[in-house]
């Protein structure tokens, strides 16, 4: 056994550790369980929302789509900045109506605002297919660290399997608070690492940043660039569109607004979170510095760059941090992901079904779905796939069309029927599984658009006729309701 191999190991036992112990003195219910009793403050709020949104893209998907696609990743720093600023308004208004009708998951201020538990059904259902990706792409991430910081002592298929047992286990036991314990760690940890890589090798290899760009455009003129067709200029504004809407869309950052106790957390972590960002900036500079020293990479491999590099570069041991760094920014937002899923499905389409249940019994019927949803994942992700960036844009899309329904809601007086919401959200989600499962663009399917239509993220396109259907049917229903009504 080597010494990375136990640098990981130690570290996926402290985490699992630690998810065990954050259950210590409290009563599992299902409010502590899945938002920590809404008792987190600024910190942990951070930390979590951290934990969550920065993963095993941040560490791997963000360089492999520097290595494989060039210009066209720096979508990721402009998206995630827009969304913050966004939040400064938005969440703390989420928060204080969550708080003031005890909603504890999305579904929930969905169902509360629209009065309908079916609308929670549908709501928890595209949740659910959405962060399904997302987390796929966690256990992905996961066996690509594993393997090759152990110098493949463990298949991917092994550490998948053991991250995959681990965070069931802990997230079972302890619920969100596991999460935010190990979230601490995690976030210590792959700070320090990913800026020491990002400023490190470029400079080991090139001599600085600006001599690493120019080294790569002179081997690969118009590579840091925005192409003409494909991922252009209308492709990238229209994607940092539809990614900043959805940003706190995911259900798993949905339900961390909950967890806070009040809502001053989310306008000072709006003030600090657009600097963590830079941590994606310094993982990029790592997939762009691979690009001439690991060449050759094609398909799902670019999502290996960071990795291969630094097995190039440093001793095993270092390795081995890098690895866990890594191994935590799939532990973590997976465990959020897991708890999420469960308690959609537990208190909002199971309790739906069998509404006689307890909310003791609501509880128990959450804990028993993470191992189902957990297996499912890991079928997943044997299976194959697409590359990291594929499967959360594919999340992005879908997640998005909750967003015009959500920001209509908080509106005083709400024209938006929950007809409406039903038509819109079910139309913008067949429109994104439609063009996903036959990977069709606007470009395919209408050839003599203008190219800059042609390149449009057809989240977008699903977002546009999600609203636009949404408004149809509820200026209808509620004409039909009105006109009922006078006839009473």
């Amino acid at each position: 056994m080597n010494i990375a191999l136990i640098l990981i190991l130690l570290t996926l036992f402290l985490s699992i550790f630690l998810g065990i112990q954050a259950r210590r003195g409290k009563d599992m219910s299902l409010e502590q369980w899945s938002i920590g009793g809404r008792t987190f403050g600024t910190l942990v709020v951070f930390l979590l929302m951290a934990g969550e949104l920065y993963t095993t893209f941040t560490f791997l998907g963000s360089s492999g789509w520097a290595y494989g696609k060039g210009g066209p990743t720096f979508y990721v720093i402009s998206y995630a900045a827009l969304s913050y600023i966004m939040s400064y308004w938005l969440l703390p208004a989420i928060w204080r109506y969550a708080k003031k009708h005890n909603c504890m998951s999305q579904a929930d201020f969905f169902v509360s605002k629209y009065k309908s538990p079916k609308l929670g059904v549908v709501v928890s259902l595209v949740a659910v297919l959405a962060i399904i990706p997302y987390f796929i792409l966690q256990l992905k991430g996961l066996g690509i660290i594993v393997s090759l910081a152990s110098y493949g002592s463990l298949s991917p298929t092994t550490a998948v399997w053991i991250g995959a047992i681990s965070v069931t286990s802990y997230v079972m036991i302890s619920g969100i608070h596991g999460s935010a314990w190990t979230a601490i760690v995690k976030d210590i940890l792959i700070l320090a690492v990913v800026v020491f890589l990002g400023i490190y090798l470029p400079f080991l290899y090139y001599g600085g940043i600006q001599p690493m760009f120019e080294a790569i455009d002179a081997a690969k003129p118009g590579f840091l660039i925005l192409p003409e067709k494909g991922l252009s200029e209308s492709w990238f504004i229209s994607t940092v569109l539809l990614t900043s809407l959805g940003f706190y869309m995911w259900p798993h950052a949905f339900g961390s607004i909950f967890s806070a106790k009040e809502e001053r957390v989310f306008r000072k972590n709006a003030i600090v979170m657009p600097l963590y960002q830079l941590i994606l900036l310094f993982a990029i500079f790592v997939g762009f510095a691979a690009i001439l020293q690991v060449p050759g990479l094609k398909g799902a491999e670019v999502d290996k760059s960071l990795l291969q590099l630094s097995i190039q570069t440093f001793d095993p041991w270092f390795v081995g941090i890098i690895g866990s760094a890594g191994l935590l920014a799939a532990l973590v937002p997976a465990s959020m992901i897991l708890i999420t899923a469960s308690t959609l499905l537990a208190k909002n389409v199971y309790h739906v079904v069998f509404p006689e249940t307890s909310e003791k019994g609501v509880a128990s019927a959450a804990k028993f779905i993470v191992p189902v949803v957990s297996l499912i994942s890991v079928y997943f992700t044997l299976a194959g796939g697409d590359t990291i960036v594929t499967l959360l844009l594919m999340g992005y899309s879908l997640v998005t069309q909750l967003f015009p329904a959500l920001l209509l809601s908080l509106k005083e007086n709400n024209f938006v029927t929950k007809q409406g919401v039903f038509a819109g959200i079910i139309s913008g989600v067949t429109v994104v599984a439609f063009v996903t499962v036959n990977k069709i663009t606007l470009g395919t399917m209408f050839p003599s658009l203008p190219q800059a239509i042609q390149d449009l993220n057809m989240g977008i396109i699903a977002l546009f006729m999600n609203f636009a259907i949404m408004l149809a049917i509820s200026m209808v229903t509620k004409k039909s309701a009105i006109s009922t009504t006078s006839n009473l």
